[in-house]
């Protein structure tokens, strides 16, 4: 069941107030902020998973292949989830019913906003 718009008004009204009185819990709650290195380090660890997977084949050494998919997932895994972050900011357009966005909006709320008008006929 979604919220209704008086309760996501007092949600919202209730986070700003949380997030004025204590700033170190919400940076706590928001975990690491993004960085370009890590996205570096994430894709340096891709091509780092690709090369041993290719020696896996090479050698035909399951244990190597499994490693090295791991290898690669976690390095795929840590770039993405730092690069949303970094792109925040362009990935989530300005245009819309809500106007301009705050700085830390999600690329997803664009297609929330979407889902609304379509479903509530705007």
């Amino acid at each position: 069941m979604p919220l209704s718009e008086h309760e996501k008004r007092l949600l919202a009204e209730m986070e700003e107030a949380l997030a004025a009185d204590d700033p170190r819990l919400i940076s706590t709650f928001k975990g690491k902020t993004p960085s370009r290195s890590r996205v570096v380090v994430g894709f340096l660890l891709v091509v780092v998973g690709v090369l041993l997977l290719l020696s896996a084949m090479i050698s035909q050494t399951p244990l190597i292949g499994i490693i090295a998919f791991a290898v690669s997932l976690s390095g795929a895994v840590l770039a993405v989830s730092n690069l949303g972050g970094l792109m925040g900011g362009r990935l989530s357009g300005s245009a819309g019913r809500g106007g301009p966005k705050p700085k830390g909006a999600k690329w997803s709320s664009r297609f929330e906003e979407r889902w609304d008008r379509r479903n509530l006929g705007e």
